[in-house]
């Protein structure tokens, strides 16, 4: 007699279907917090690239409502205050109830503050932690009850750094590097506990990466430091954010459908220094 556990390798045994079908998003519906700028609205065009439909959920609304514009009819802007669970946990449900399905949630939203140790306090703990842990744990939960519901299984990409591995440059950083470290913790627990669904958990951490917020470093002078650190790397420049969006494509995907609990460094060599 066949286990039921092998019957359910069987089923997801994609060895016969080719690359295209392997990476295409068809019919699938996405969630990415954070998703109006930077990394966040990288990972929305290539997921609608590859066929999904996709919520661009933002606290900045109309900064949400100009990207999902970008994506067509297959693009939609949803509010999130990732602070509030309560709000996370609407923009589940609500997706889930708009589209009848719930198949990928990126935990992108999230702050880089530099901070030395001496100088951060309580409350600028707590605030770090909540909107790069706490809200990543809370968006895990409430999107894995919509997928359980559907029944059609999901990924769940916590966007994680290579300070999950390390310090970031410099130090000066301790509640950021302590939340990206726990949320790789976060997808290794995520994936043992919710893989009996059908539901993959995959971190990917990127190095420093040209987004709006290192622009607006380099215009506040801070431009010489960032050129050292990209200089430093064995690929010779800063991270883009297509070139994190395109590895959360493949996460998302058939491709990577036996990746789970993972972490994936997009870092340009960074951690091979």
């Amino acid at each position: 007699m066949v286990s039921p556990r092998t019957d359910r390798q069987a089923l997801l045994d994609l060895t016969a279907r080719p690359v295209e079908d392997l990476i295409s998003l068809v019919g699938q519906v996405a969630v990415v917090t954070g998703g109006a700028a930077g990394i966040g609205s990288a990972i929305c065009r290539r997921l609608q690239e590859a066929g999904a439909s996709v919520v661009v959920a933002d606290h900045d609304v109309p900064s949400a409502e100009r990207a999902a514009d970008k994506l067509g009819t297959t693009g939609v802007a949803a509010h999130v205050d990732v602070r509030d669970g309560a709000s996370i946990a609407d923009l589940a449900k609500s997706t889930f109830d708009s589209f009848g399905r719930l198949d990928i949630w990126v935990n992108n939203a999230g702050a880089y503050p530099r901070q030395a140790l001496l100088d951060i306090t309580d409350d600028d703990w707590d605030a770090v932690h909540t909107l790069n842990l706490r809200s990543a744990f809370i968006g895990s939960r409430e999107a894995a009850r919509q997928m359980i519901v559907g029944e059609r299984g999901g990924v769940i990409v916590n966007m994680t750094s290579t300070a999950a591995y390390n310090t970031a440059s410099g130090g000066n950083s301790a509640h950021y590097v302590s939340s990206k470290h726990a949320l790789a913790g976060l997808t290794k627990s995520l994936a043992v506990e919710l893989g009996e669904h059908g539901i993959r958990t995959v971190a990917v951490a990127p190095t420093l990466t040209w987004t709006p917020g290192v622009e607006a470093d380099y215009a506040r002078g801070l431009g010489a430091g960032l050129d050292h650190y990209a200089s430093r790397l064995p690929a010779g420049r800063l991270a883009q954010p297509d070139d994190i969006a395109r590895v959360v494509l493949f996460a998302t995907s058939g491709l990577a459908g036996f990746v789970s609990g993972s972490t994936i460094d997009v870092d340009g060599g960074d951690l091979a220094l």
